[in-house]
């Protein structure tokens, strides 16, 4: 068993798949293993490639396999699927995993610490609380409409708005809508506590973290958008330039070309959804208070704007703020803005 040099190693719940090829490419082992013999087994084996797929846990086991002296190597789903040869199982995603992890030209995903898999969860139950927030107000506003009563949009007119008519008891609420609003307004205030905890932890990291620091000097990067960036990208060096880790984020057109005839589409929204999402609301920030600016950037943002729209111009200046992002992380630079 000490001949293999490159193993893909097929992730599952309870029973993993083992593809072991060596130096000359010949196979040396295929094996299953349960969840509880992946590391006995791979603590017997010397240094070796482990190729993964990323998903759910492959940052637990690339960490521990690269405490046990193997080279963890993550990749996308997408890279490895074209190498499966015949019908999908367990064995054939494990061949094809070893076939991937040893192509010179692949890329890799960054292994994520477990700081950064716990700033990430912040990030993750706040956007679903406030997801549910969303839908909350809403249920309480379309409520109301059924009983006559129309409250304008905005969570700040529903929290002014619902104690007051709880209050009143002239008004046409029943006894039973006023108990199952009052349950409501407090399931709203309780959600606001949790997301409200959930920023001051948030903000706590980003007090703690120069690159957060740094970060939130550039126009339209704030608390969010800085500790997302960091726990999301880590070592921004995994890019050779800014225009790769926008092009990772989905902020750059996708491409149709053919003949010669180059043919850009809209952006490729490939990668991290919600990080693109904040850097695009920061977009929009800088958009909104661009107007009246006779800087460089608001120049060219409001023409952009007034040429091509609004939403086009918001995502531009994402497009640019993840380049400068790309230039405080992997340089370790301060923001300076254009002269």
């Amino acid at each position: 068993m000490g001949q293999e040099c490159v193993i893909g190693l097929d992730l599952a719940k309870r029973f993993f798949q083992v593809h072991g090829v060596d130096a000359n490419g010949k196979v040396v082992v295929r094996k299953r293993l349960t969840r509880e013999q992946v590391l006995r087994y791979f603590a017997q084996l010397p240094r070796c490639i482990v190729g993964m797929e990323a998903c759910g846990g492959s940052h637990h086991w690339a960490r521990e396999l690269a405490k046990l002296g193997h080279e963890p190597r993550i990749m996308s789903a997408h890279y490895v699927k074209p190498y499966v040869k015949t019908n999908k199982n367990d064995a054939a995603d494990a061949e094809a995993i070893c076939e991937a992890v040893g192509r010179p030209n692949m890329r890799f995903v960054a292994v994520k610490s477990l700081e950064q898999q716990d700033v990430l969860a912040l990030h993750r139950v706040r956007a679903r609380l406030v997801k549910s927030r969303t839908a909350l107000v809403n249920e309480i506003r379309g409520l109301l409409h059924e009983s006559g009563i129309v409250l304008p949009k905005g969570i700040q007119h529903v929290r002014a708005s619902l104690p007051r008519l709880l209050e009143d008891l002239e008004n046409v609420l029943t006894a039973l809508q006023r108990d199952m609003f009052s349950d409501l307004y407090t399931e709203l205030v309780d959600t606001d506590e949790r997301i409200a905890k959930l920023e001051r932890q948030l903000k706590a990291v980003a007090a703690a973290c120069p690159s957060c620091a740094r970060l939130r000097k550039i126009p339209g990067i704030g608390v969010l958008a800085s500790t997302a960036l960091v726990a999301t990208v880590g070592d921004a060096r995994c890019f050779r330039n800014g225009r790769e880790l926008s092009a990772w984020l989905g902020i750059v057109p996708r491409q149709h070309s053919s003949g010669g005839k180059e043919r850009l589409l809209g952006i490729s929204k490939r990668g991290d959804s919600y990080l693109r999402w904040l850097l695009i609301h920061g977009g929009r920030a800088v958009l909104r208070y661009a107007a009246g600016k006779d800087d460089a950037r608001s120049l060219w943002l409001m023409g952009l704007s007034a040429r091509r729209g609004k939403l086009r111009a918001a995502v531009a200046q994402a497009n640019k703020i993840a380049r400068t992002a790309w230039v405080v992380l992997a340089r370790g630079e301060e923001y300076r803005a254009a002269a």
